[in-house]
């Protein structure tokens, strides 16, 4: 199901107006969920011709579980629902950000606000780099909204 026209010359691909984006050999995209309003990073997924489609449909973030292999509208289990605010894709379009109003307590399936809750530490030193939490604790437990740990 591609629901998109197929990219054009590079020139189109880069400079035009019409919406064409690359799906690898697995027919998915990267798809990085950014809050709208503080800019923050909230989760990586990918996304298939379908639930591309389906995002642009309804307003709201889905996905493709790789994991699953089935459509995954984020937030349809848990409640925490991706409002779609701005949709924008690369140069090469083989990649897209969405700016999302995340609705409910968090987007990540830890419990926290987002995925990118650690950063890592160490750069410059010989050590081996350790990870460092940025925030303090969940803003949700998951075993009660999701059943599992």
């Amino acid at each position: 199901m591609n629901a998109f026209p197929p990219p054009g010359d590079k020139k189109q691909l880069e400079e035009g107006l019409a919406f064409s984006p690359k799906f690898d050999a697995d027919g998915l995209i990267p798809a990085m969920a950014l809050d709208s309003i503080t800019r923050e990073p909230l989760m990586l997924a990918y996304m298939n011709a379908e639930s591309l489609k389906l995002t642009l449909e309804l307003g709201e973030a889905v996905y493709w579980s790789r994991s699953r292999k089935e459509i995954w509208h984020k937030g349809k289990t848990s409640g925490h629902i991706q409002k779609v605010v701005e949709i924008r894709t690369d140069c090469d379009q083989d990649s897209v950000v969405l700016y999302v109003q995340q609705l409910g307590e968090g987007a990540c399936h830890t419990g926290r606000s987002g995925c990118f809750y650690r950063k890592v530490a160490g750069l410059k030193g010989d050590d081996a780099p350790a990870l460092e939490f940025l925030e303090a604790g969940r803003a949700f437990d998951p075993e009660k909204v999701y059943g599992k740990g």
